[in-house]
């Protein structure tokens, strides 16, 4: 984690469910160095994630101070309820204004929720502030794109695509190989920088190695040609109906 923060990797995301709370806890001792060595707490956006059975009003207010001790903050940046639960969504909305009006977080969003999810939540009093959707998104899985995606991006909700790479799968493609020989590049890089060109979505690759996190950085500046889009859609068809919301 501190050699991403060193490279230059400002968006970080986390969750309770993480190591039971293993990863924030190594997540806040980076960040602590971080802001020792200079790192302006403004520059960096912290995301965690709440489970559903502590997405009531009393258990997110619980769940939220604990992430927050792990992490060695004051305030998050953006909180998401992780997925869905049998708590009723009117309950987790009034958790998380709560939330905000206590000052533990900026703002609030979902993970894993469908386009049916989004509808509801919106004619839940407040539900129509959330800020952001996390949901599994590739190369290789493209099922929101008949859908969800384009409603997102009608009402300019933000998107974040968790598994980008489809869990490394994409990196030993042939039809990415040809793309990557082009540019100079890798396989995993095309698929960050193909997802990163669908307008509101931003990616969030999964990393241990320093090499990995470092070719994934230098994605964010490989433009990919009418050619390519053209290559990788006859490989990878955008999705002509509706499919189950895929999850990691």
């Amino acid at each position: 984690m501190r050699a991403a923060l060193a490279m230059g990797w400002r968006a970080l995301d986390t969750a309770e469910m993480y190591g039971e709370g293993g990863a924030e806890e190594v997540l806040g001792l980076a960040l602590a160095e971080a802001w020792r060595e200079g790192l302006a707490r403004e520059d960096v956006f912290v995301v965690s994630k709440v489970y559903p059975h502590h997405a009531s009003p009393r258990g997110m207010l619980e769940a939220c101070e604990r992430s927050l001790r792990r992490l060695q903050l004051d305030q998050m940046d953006l909180y998401l309820l992780h997925w869905r639960g049998r708590v009723p969504l009117a309950e987790t909305v009034e958790g998380f204004e709560t939330l905000q009006r206590r000052g533990w977080i900026r703002r609030w969003g979902v993970s894993n929720f469908d386009i049916g999810d989004l509808l509801e939540l919106d004619a839940v009093p407040g539900g129509q502030a959330c800020a952001a959707n996390q949901v599994y998104y590739s190369l290789g899985s493209r099922g929101i794109e008949f859908d969800l995606l384009p409603l997102q991006q009608r009402r300019g909700l933000p998107l974040m695509a968790y598994s980008p790479i489809d869990q490394g799968e994409l990196s030993a493609h042939p039809a990415l190989r040809a793309v990557a020989d082009r540019h100079g590049a890798t396989p995993a890089q095309v698929a960050l920088a193909w997802t990163l060109s669908r307008p509101g979505v931003m990616p969030i690759p999964m990393s241990a190695r320093e090499e990995h996190l470092r070719e994934n950085l230098a994605a964010a500046a490989l433009r990919l040609s009418t050619e390519d889009h053209a290559t990788l859609d006859a490989v990878f068809p955008p999705q002509r109906r509706k499919t189950a919301l895929k999850m990691r």
